[in-house]
C-alpha cells in the first residue's frame, strides 16, 4: 500500500512523495484504530476506501472517543452497541457489579439476543435479587421465550412493590405471561389495571384480543379497538412507528366484532 502510493505520487517530486506518505501513515492509522475498537466494518471500508473512508473514520468515530464531543453519534449502526459491550465486559471483568451484568442484558436485549441477555440477566439476579430493575428485566426475557411459569413470580414481585415499574412496561409483561400461563382471569384484571393507568395501544389491542377470546364484553373490546385506530393520526412519527404493529392487529380484529 505504501509502496504503491509513493510510486504515484513519484511524479510530484519530494512534495508529491511527502504528501502520499502523510497519507498513507493518516490511513493506516485509522485502519489499525479501527480494529483495535472491533469497528471491522469500518476496516473494511478504510482497507478500500483509501483517504475518504479514513476520513470519515476520524470525523464519526475516533474524535467522537472523547466526551462531550458534538460529533457523538455519527456513526455506522451498532457501533455504539460494540463499544458499550467491550466496555461493560471490561467493568465485569474488573469489578464484577451486578448492574454492569444488568446495562450488558438490556443491550443484549435491545438486539433480540435473548439467550444473550438472560444469562446476564441472571448473572445481575445473583449478585442483587432485590434490586426491581433485574427483576423485572429478567421476568420479561423469560417471558419473550416462553417461560411464563418462570417468569411470573418475577414480574409479580416488581408489580406488587411498583406498579408504575418502567412506566407500566412491566405491567404489560406480566399480562402477558399470566396469559400465556393460561391465567386468563388475572390477565383481565392485569390489563384493566394498566389501561386504568396508561393508554397504550399494547394494552388496549391484547386486552380487547383477550375479551374476544374468552366471550367478554364486546362493546369493551370494540372500544379499545376503536380507540388504537382512531389516535394514530394523532400520534408523533416516532410513536406511530412503534406502535404500527397494533394498529395492524386493532384493524384486523375490529371486522370480527361487527358492531
Amino acid at each position: 500500500m505504501l509502496r504503491e502510493l509513493l510510486n504515484m505520487a513519484q511524479g510530484g517530486g519530494f512534495t508529491g512523495g511527502i504528501f502520499a506518505l502523510l497519507v498513507t501513515v493518516f490511513q493506516v492509522w485509522m485502519f489499525i484504530d479501527a480494529l483495535r475498537r472491533g469497528e471491522y466494518v469500518w476496516a473494511v471500508f478504510i482497507f478500500i476506501g483509501w483517504i475518504f473512508s479514513s476520513v470519515m473514520y476520524y470525523l464519526m468515530v475516533y474524535r467522537t472517543a472523547g466526551p462531550g464531543n458534538p460529533l457523538a453519534g455519527f456513526e455506522l449502526p451498532g457501533a455504539a452497541d460494540r463499544r458499550q459491550i467491550a466496555r461493560l465486559k471490561a467493568e465485569i471483568h474488573h469489578l464484577d457489579k451486578a448492574h454492569f451484568h444488568l446495562q450488558l442484558g438490556d443491550i443484549y436485549f435491545s438486539q433480540g439476543k435473548l439467550k444473550d441477555a438472560e444469562e446476564c440477566y441472571r448473572a445481575a439476579y445473583a449478585r442483587d435479587p432485590k434490586d426491581q430493575d433485574t427483576r423485572a428485566h429478567l421476568g420479561n426475557c423469560l417471558a419473550r421465550q416462553n417461560k411464563p411459569q418462570e417468569a411470573l413470580p418475577l414480574l409479580q414481585s416488581v408489580c406488587a412493590e411498583n406498579p408504575k415499574h418502567d412506566y407500566g412496561y412491566t405491567l404489560m409483561a406480566l399480562a402477558e405471561a399470566q396469559t400465556a400461563a393460561g391465567q386468563t382471569e388475572q390477565a383481565l384484571a392485569t390489563w384493566r389495571y394498566t389501561l386504568g393507568l396508561y393508554q397504550y395501544s399494547r394494552a388496549r389491542v391484547q386486552f380487547a384480543e383477550l375479551l374476544m377470546k374468552t366471550g367478554g364484553s364486546k362493546d369493551e373490546a370494540a372500544s379499545n379497538l376503536d380507540e388504537v385506530m382512531n389516535g394514530a393520526a394523532y400520534t408523533a412519527a416516532f410513536q406511530r412507528k412503534r406502535e404500527a404493529v397494533w394498529v395492524r392487529r386493532a384493524k384486523a380484529l375490529r371486522p370480527q366484532i361487527g358492531r
